[in-house]
Parts: structure tokens; sequence; C-alpha cells
């Protein structure tokens, strides 16, 4: 070795001596960090972070009973969930004693997980993911054995122990996780340390809960780059913001429309950016449009129910519409839980003999929640007791709680992936303006959300006995103006088939379902333009989902240009455009207006 080499690697030492002593440093700086952030953390109540411990008893009780009723169905299971076990360790075993560092043949299915080739190559990471998923197999036969429990106890028993299979994943842990190890060798652990920043960063973002940052917020500003749209507030009240769009055309519908978001997202999910813009293309086809921006409330909120979204929400929103434009009539579209509101509005206007609304449409809505579907673990009473237990505490349900909900609906997508992302691989968050919106969330008050929860979700009150809102007793059946109900095929949220059970409930004559392909949220922000995602449509509305779909007729291409052509025939005349409020109701602001840029309260 040469004295310039000796003197080379000295300082290449030196240098990694220097850089291992920073990150130290920091590490021992995000530590302090982490403990802080955990002190600040609310601790919730057990009915959150999992079902009651007497769902698991019950499904033991029934697994040990079906064991001593039909023990040869049990041990069936077992000897073959043994047998592959046993049989993956000796073909390891084999692979080995060949003298190659080299796995066995590997004709397992495949996920997304293990994409990495290590993961079918080398013997170590290939014997760690085929016995995870001999045990993840093994687990969900175990559960289907059960028997001598509800329908329903046996679906959150499937959820949950799904949700355990997933927790466990090898991917989830840096020992085997060949992507993160890969990393962390070729940073010399800067991935690593990076990781733990942004665990501490998201630690302290959300009071000490650990919600993985899924984009980069930094990215976007309301306004400039999201929620573009041009117009003005031009009223509010302690609910709401009315926004109203400014024309881009000459002449427009005489009937306005208004658009009745759910309070548990922010509205611009419909007007992210100018190419997928659902505000910007409905005025672009000539329409009056207003959109409410509802408040992100705080404790101070506690005691607004539903009534007063009816009733200083959605029927005070129509009724400025309608002074504004001169008009007795608008069109009216919710969205979501906004959809299952708007049915409550209508309803209660046919009880008062109100003529405001000429038709509605609505967007995955449900009304009928006799089958929960996915959200079937959530709406139990352990859990809703758990959530009551926390409004009545705080004043409200914190956006989080709700965030993480949605999130295990798709755990792998939403929590796990983003994780290995963020707190492994050391990675800053994609600037995805979807996933920005998916992160601005609400709070919702505690009476509201509550009754939500108790009185549609659970007691299914709207299409069974009736739900007493603003003192009358309000029925589906009530809803008898013309409807269009948009619903999404694969949608998580608010499955196509309940969205179709409840829209058949109502008393319209004039009725109009249709099913865009895709879920909750790309299947109704599907502009013309993209030519992605078609939609299926049956007039003659059969008695059956699965009827529905056997006589559906497929279109290819967006849902929007059909649902416009039915709105026109039910928008009047053109008249000369609309600007943006008038002499009593003036600009107050430009869109997107000041509630939905307010910070979430704490």
């Amino acid at each position: 070795m040469t004295t310039q080499d000796t003197s080379d690697a000295g300082e290449s030492g030196q240098e990694n001596l220097e850089k291992l002593k920073a990150n130290l440093t920091r590490v021992e700086e995000l530590s302090q960090r982490f403990i802080q952030a955990l002190k600040e953390r609310h601790a919730s109540p057990p009915g959150l972070q999992g079902p009651a411990p007497t769902l698991f008893a019950q499904a033991a009780g029934a697994y040990w009973s079906e064991m001593m009723q039909n023990p040869a169905r049990i041990f069936e299971h077992q000897l073959e969930y043994w047998g592959k076990s046993v049989t993956h360790f000796l073909e390891a075993q084999e692979a080995l004693a060949k003298g190659k560092l080299q796995a066995p043949e590997d004709d397992g299915t495949d996920d997304p997980r293990f994409t990495n080739p290590l993961w079918k190559t080398h013997p170590y990471f290939n014997y760690v993911k085929q016995q995870y998923q001999l045990n993840t197999d093994a687990m969900t036969k175990a559960v289907e054995d059960v028997e001598g429990i509800s329908e329903v106890e046996k679906a959150r028993l499937r959820y949950f122990t799904g949700q355990i299979a997933d927790m466990m994943a090898p991917t989830n842990f840096l020992a085997t996780n060949p992507d993160a190890l890969e990393r962390a060798l070729e940073t010399d652990g800067e991935s690593l340390v990076q990781g733990l920043e942004n665990l501490v960063r998201d630690l302290e973002a959300n009071g000490g809960e650990m919600l993985v940052r899924l984009a980069d917020a930094s990215a976007f500003k309301l306004g400039e780059n999201v929620a573009t749209a041009p117009g003005k507030v031009i009223w509010r009240n302690h609910l709401l913001e009315l926004i109203q769009y400014s024309p881009s055309t000459e002449k427009v519908h005489d009937t306005p429309l208004i658009i009745f978001p759910p309070w548990i997202n922010k509205f611009y999910i419909l007007d992210l950016k100018e190419q997928n813009s659902f505000i910007r293309w409905v005025v672009d086809q000539g329409y009056t449009l207003f959109v409410v921006s509802w408040v992100n409330p705080d404790a101070a909120y506690r005691e607004i129910a539903l009534d007063d979204y009816v009733e200083d929400g959605f029927i005070a929103a129509i009724e400025q519409v309608k002074q504004i434009c001169g008009v007795k009539t608008v069109n009216a579209i919710g969205y979501c839980i906004g959809g299952t509101t708007l049915n409550l509005t209508l309803a209660l206007l046919k009880k008062r003999k109100d003529r405001s609304v000429k038709s509605a449409t609505f967007f995955t809505t449900l009304t009928d929640f006799s089958d929960q579907g996915d959200f079937t673990p959530f709406l139990q009473d352990d859990f809703v007791d758990a959530i009551e237990d926390v409004v009545q505490a705080d004043g409200i349900l914190r956006s989080h709680i709700m965030a993480r909900t949605f999130s295990f609906l798709r755990s792998n997508d939403l929590v796990y992936r983003p994780a290995i992302r963020s707190y492994m691989l050391g990675e800053q968050p994609p600037a995805f303006d979807l996933l920005y919106w998916n992160g601005d969330g609400t709070n919702l008050p505690a009476t509201m959300a509550v009754q939500y929860l108790r009185e549609l979700c659970q007691g299914n009150k709207l299409t069974t006995d009736g739900i007493e809102i603003c003192g009358e007793l309000l029925k589906i059946s009530d809803v008898t103006l013309p409807i269009c109900a948009i619903t999404c095929e694969t949608d998580h949220i608010a499955a196509w088939r309940a969205a179709y059970r409840g829209f058949l409930m109502t008393g319209s004559k004039d009725r109009t379902f249709i099913v865009s392909q895709s879920g909750h949220i790309a299947g109704i922000v599907n502009p013309p333009s993209k030519k992605k995602y078609g939609h299926y449509i049956n007039e003659a509305l059969p008695d059956t989902p699965e009827a529905f779909m056997e006589g559906a007729t497929f279109t290819e291409g967006s849902w929007w240009p059909r649902w416009e052509g039915w709105l026109a025939k039910r928008s009047g005349k053109m008249v000369p455009a609309r600007e943006p409020g008038d002499s009593t109701h003036p600009a107050l602001c430009d869109a997107p207006g000041t509630y939905v840029a307010a910070p979430l309260p704490l």
C-alpha cells in the first residue's frame, strides 16, 4: 500500500467516523423528542384499540366446542399446517445442505409486499416469507372453522384476525425486510436516522398518535395549486361558508345547482386540479354552481346535532341560493354523509310541503345500514361506546380517530406500506394531491357523531321506524322528487349494493341509478378527458342489486356526461350568466374561503 493509499484510507475512515458521530447525535436528539411526543399522547379507550375481550373469548369457546364435537375436522387443519411447516423446514435445510446459498423452489402466490427478488432467492428471507404465508393461511382457516357465533361476530373476528396477520408481516420489521436492510447499507445507516426523524415528526404533528404522513403537505397550498376554481364566498354562518363559482359561459341554466360535500372531509376533493375538477367541469357545462364548505368544529360545537346540520346547514344554504338567483327551486348534490343528510333534508321538506329542491343527486350515499359491510367491526356497541366516552370528554370526535379507522380498512396500502417507506427506508412522502386531501381531516361535533352512529348506522332508523329530525319523524319513503344516484363498483366505504337497497326504498317515481367503475373517490372524480373508468346503468331498476348488474348495460368512459344530460332536463331554460353574489350577498373573500383553510382545532 502506498503512502497515498494510506492517507486516502485514513481520510475516508475519519470521514466515516465524523458521519457516525453526527448520526449518533441526531439519534440522541430524536430519541428525546420521541419520548416527549409520546408523553403528550392522550390514551385512547381500550374500545378504540380493538374488540372487547369477549369476542375472542366467544371465538375460543366456540372453537373448543367444535373440537369436542368434531375433532377430526380441527385436527385435519392442524395436521395440514404442521405438515406444511415441517416440509418447508426440510426443504430449506436441503437447499442449504447442497452448499449453495439458495432458496428452495418457491411457487407461492404473488404478493406486492414481497417484490424484492431476495424473497425468492435468499434462503433466510424466503423461509421467513413462506412461513408467514403458512401462518396466515392457518389463522384464516381457524377463523372459518369457528361455528356457534353470529355472522356479525364472525365478520369482526375475520377482520381483526386479518389485521393481526397484516401487522405481523415480515416486511414490517427491519430484521426481516431486505429493502430496508439494503437501503441502510447503501446509506451507511442514514436511511434509518432519517426514518426515525420522519417518525418523530409524525408523532409531534398528531399529538403523540402514530398517523403516517401520506403526502408532502409543503407541496400544496389551497387556492394556488389545489382548490383553484375561481369563485367567491358570498355567505357564511356558524356551520358553513357558501361559495358561488364564477361563470365560464355566457349563458347558464336557470335552476342553480348546490353541492353538499361530506363534513367528514373537505370539499376540494371535487377541485383538486384543473384537469380533474368536477367543480370546473360543471361550471363549463353552463350551470350556476354553489358549493358548501363546512366548518371544522372544536369543542364549542359539542351540542350541534344532525338537526342543526339539516336546518342551519342544508336548508339555510338552499334559501340563500334561491335569494341570490331569484328562483323558487334549486337542484342539489349530496356526497357520502352529505348525501345521507340530503335525504333527511328532502324528507323534512316533504313534511313541510316545501318544494325548494327540484331534483337531487347522490354520490356514494348510504341510507340503508342493515348491511354494514366493511364497517361492521366498528359499528358494534363496544367500539361505539368507546367513541361516545371520547366525545363526551372532548366535545368532538377528533379527525385522527376517523382517519385511523378508514386507513385500517386498507391497512397494507394506507398504513404499513407508507410506514415502511417513511420509517424504514427514510423516504419523504410523495407530492400527491389526493393523498394530501386525504390527510386534511376534520373533527365532528360530539352530539352529531353519536346521533349518526346510534340512530342511522346502528339503528338504521331512516329505512325502518323513522328518525326524528327537527320535530318530524322522517323516513326514506318521504323522498319523492326526481333522484339520481352515483355509486362505485369497488367502494369499500359505501358499497353500491347497500346504496341500491336504500335507493329503492325512496318514494320517488323518477329514479336513475348508475354504478361507476373504481372506488369511493376515483369512481366519482372521473373526468371524461381521462377516458378511464366506465359505468353501468339499468333503467329497469330490478328488486335486487344482483339483478341490477345482471341486466345492466356497460358504457365506456365517465358517467359525468350521462348525468349532466339527466340534470339539464331538470334545470330550466338558459339565462344570462350570473356573477357571484348580489347586493345583499357581497363577496366575503375569494374561493376556497376561510373555513377550509382553518387549522385543525385541537
